[in-house]
């Protein structure tokens, strides 16, 4: 698991390492409030948990569409 993270493709698959720390973060708050693992635990934190998803392809970074902005 801590292999990933220096694997650069994931990193750059993400958008980059700010990116990638910012959905790790999002992720891990996500699991402490309660949210089910989209992969088996077995017996791992909610950060190698939240980076194992990652690495599996079941999480993203995605950025909200912009809203337009109205004009007065």
């Amino acid at each position: 698991m801590i292999d990933a993270l220096n694997d650069d493709k994931l990193i750059h698959r993400i958008g980059g390492r700010f990116k990638f720390t910012a959905l790790v973060q999002h992720r891990m708050r996500e699991l402490t409030e309660g949210a089910r693992p989209l992969v088996e635990r077995r017996g791992r934190n909610d950060f190698e948990v939240a980076i194992q998803e990652i690495v599996e392809g079941k999480i993203s970074f995605e950025l909200p569409e912009e809203q337009p902005v109205e004009q007065s």
